[in-house]
């Protein structure tokens, strides 16, 4: 049966079945337990399984630490970094750890722990608390980097994060917590390493993920009224990235826009286009852009912030020029 509920609660509800699922199951991290998260994703779960909570200290390096330890006991930890940007602290434990150890024991042994991210900016938490840092991740071969966009895609891929033997870092965009959609009461789950197309169309394909789906779907309404048919593909696994289905569909369509908040310097939109450029170079009718952030960190300031982000006029701006070849 489907409900509406916010992502947050869908992130919620995706830990509680699978951990009453799976004994094997436990969260851990600063204040997930008693408190239940400083964004509220955890509550409940300590008052129902007060052995399977766990608080920690000020430590991403210990939270990350033990949960590889937890997990070569066989254990399935779910990690909680309350932001994003503190996997810096962590890098070691995620990079030479977690994400080697498959490799390292020839598959006899593996992290099977997922690293819940809070990401992103435009709620005003300054440079400390507001980056996107898919980047720094997706480079390392073993992690899975999943970016949802929507109750439903939250939900789902969470369930299959948790049950995957690999570790899986879940970005989850501080600024969708609030937003609703539908969602069924039962357990479920979606396929990791599969784009979705959101919508389809023959004129431009609009990559985006997280937040920045909406903006795409913002777009390809406003633009469908000129006459112009987009189609949204939203990758859903960041890394290891479906290429196939963003290739198909820039083949169709032969023009690219990529929507990505983060800097443009070395980003995953640079990705894209590269990939694009290499494999289908002569099915492109006009060169690609790439709407993102500007290169710099994050200001307090609410003004400076949205300088800062992608704004939709830039997504607009962007399609439009596309067009003009």
């Amino acid at each position: 049966m489907n409900r509406t509920i916010t992502f947050a609660k869908a992130i919620n509800e995706a830990i509680h079945q699978e951990m009453d699922r799976d004994e094997k199951v436990f969260i851990i991290g600063e204040d997930v337990a008693k408190m239940g998260g400083d964004f509220g994703i955890t509550s409940g779960i300590w008052k129902k399984w007060p052995h399977r909570a766990f608080d920690t200290a000020l430590s991403e390096s210990a939270i990350i630490g033990l949960s590889c330890g937890a997990a070569l006991c066989g254990l399935r930890p779910v990690a909680e970094l309350m932001f994003a940007d503190f996997i810096g602290v962590c890098y070691d434990q995620i990079v030479n750890n977690a994400a080697k150890l498959c490799y390292m024991f020839e598959g006899k042994a593996s992290a099977q722990i997922v690293v819940r991210a809070v990401t992103g900016g435009g709620i005003r938490c300054a440079y400390h608390h507001s980056q996107c840092i898919e980047p720094w991740l997706m480079n390392i071969p073993g992690l899975v980097v999943v970016a949802p966009a929507t109750p439903y895609e939250a939900k789902g891929l969470l369930v299959s994060a948790i049950r995957s033997n690999n570790p899986v870092i879940f970005l989850e965009h501080k600024g969708l917590y609030n937003k609703k959609g539908d969602v069924p009461e039962e357990l479920y789950d979606l396929p990791l390493y599969e784009s979705k197309v959101v919508r389809k169309g023959n004129d431009i394909t609009l990559v985006a993920a997280m937040s920045m789906v909406d903006f795409a779907l913002r777009a390809a309404e406003d633009l469908s009224k000129e006459g112009v048919s987009c189609e949204i593909i939203n990758p859903l696994t960041l890394f290891p990235l479906d290429k196939e289905t963003i290739i198909n569909s820039v083949a169709k369509t032969g023009r690219l826009v990529i929507i990505q908040e983060g800097p443009k310097f070395m980003g995953y939109a640079a990705e894209i286009g590269s990939m694009v450029y290499e494999d289908i170079f002569e099915y492109l009718k006009a060169p690609m852009k790439r709407v993102t952030s500007l290169d710099t960190p994050m200001p307090f300031s609410p003004g400076l912030e949205d300088y800062v982000m992608p704004q939709y006029a830039d997504v607009k701006k962007a399609c439009s020029e596309v067009m003009s070849f």
